[in-house]
């Protein structure tokens, strides 16, 4: 592979934030010195976000229909050009069923370019699930786009920033579902998955804290036994494959992630969605109450367990404020460098 490896990104849904926010990310020159970028996406938004982002004169939109036809010059952005929305019928910050169809394909378009090799690692930014699904397409998420359209059944997501990293065991089902899918298989598989990530990001020996599901991991069965029948038996295979698991036992939600901010961990293994999700979001999105606006929105989501690299921004379509130049870059470029990262190790 190229020391400059070959990133696709989407541009997300077209009316909210994706498009500006991938002029703004492929302004910065240090970019093009590490990857070569390549936006799946409509060459008519591209050229209307340049304007938006006040880039006129500073990058120029270069559309094409073959990765083997991009320029990957800075001041140059190519775009994979799906040709997909009516600029006539085009909205910022409302759900329809047009720009639905359009993020869903561009995700299509970016998945199928890095199973035949053409690209080497996706980077997606936000699609509106309610968009989508106006378009036909029943997914809850990209998460479960790339499983289906890469023949995956065991995978999940990663969460990162800085180096607080986070996987899970269920994502996207209720909180009585999420419970319920606590078991020792299922744990186990992740992980593993969670040991491979971290060898992926190039750590040899990863330290993994996996989470209790209950208060203060059950105590013993008095708050719940999903901690001894299923937890502890699966950390327990882990470690007899040569996993490196610090304390041999489910850590208490309530102090794993202080943890693994002090260094104890790599990565932890968060049982269900929102308990890997709130740690993550409370570090890395910062909220300017005097200015009342967004200083930070930092961090990344990584589909793991697929045989494409899969970095996404940790953020949704910005409706609220797209259109406006005013969205923030930060988990866009953090996910580009993690995929420059893994596309780099992974061998």
């Amino acid at each position: 592979m190229n020391k400059r490896p070959i990133i696709g990104i989407t541009m997300g849904d077209p009316a909210g934030n994706g498009s500006e926010l991938s002029v703004k990310a492929l302004s910065d020159p240090k970019v093009y010195e590490e990857c070569r970028p390549l936006i799946i996406g409509d060459a008519n938004c591209m050229e209307q976000a340049v304007k938006i982002a006040g880039k006129e004169g500073q990058i120029k939109i270069h559309p094409i229909k073959e990765v083997k036809d991009a320029k990957f010059e800075y001041g140059t952005i190519d775009v994979y050009d799906m040709g997909l929305v009516d600029m006539e019928r085009h909205v910022f910050g409302k759900v329809s069923k047009m720009c639905g169809e359009a993020a869903f394909q561009y995700v299509v378009k970016v998945i199928d370019l890095a199973m035949k090799g053409e690209i080497d690692a996706t980077v997606t930014n936000a699609l509106n699930k309610e968009a989508i699904n106006m378009a036909g397409h029943h997914y809850s998420g990209h998460t479960e786009i790339y499983a289906d359209y890469t023949h995956t059944s065991k995978y999940t997501m990663m969460l990162a920033h800085d180096n607080l990293r986070v996987v899970h065991v269920s994502t996207h089902v209720s909180l009585s579902q999420a419970c319920a899918l606590v078991k020792k298989d299922r744990v186990l598989d992740v992980i593993r998955i969670a040991d491979q990530a971290c060898k992926d990001l190039g750590i040899k020996i990863p330290k993994i804290g996996v989470a209790g599901l209950n208060p203060h991991c059950g105590e013993n069965g008095m708050f719940g036994a999903e901690e001894i029948e299923e937890i502890q038996p699966a950390i327990d295979a882990a470690m007899a494959e040569g996993i490196c698991i610090p304390e041999k036992k489910p850590t208490p939600p309530d102090t794993v992630f202080s943890k693994a901010l002090g260094g104890w961990y790599d990565i932890v293994v968060a049982m269900y969605h929102d308990q890997g999700h709130i740690p993550l979001k409370v570090k890395g999105f910062v909220y300017n109450k005097e200015l009342k606006k967004w200083d930070a929105v930092a961090g990344v989501n990584i589909t793991l367990g697929i045989p494409v690299i899969r970095v996404s921004v940790d953020h949704g379509t910005g409706f609220d404020i797209a259109g406006q130049g005013t969205a923030n870059v930060l988990s866009l470029a953090n996910s580009i460098d993690y995929a420059i990262r893994i596309a780099r190790n992974r061998k």
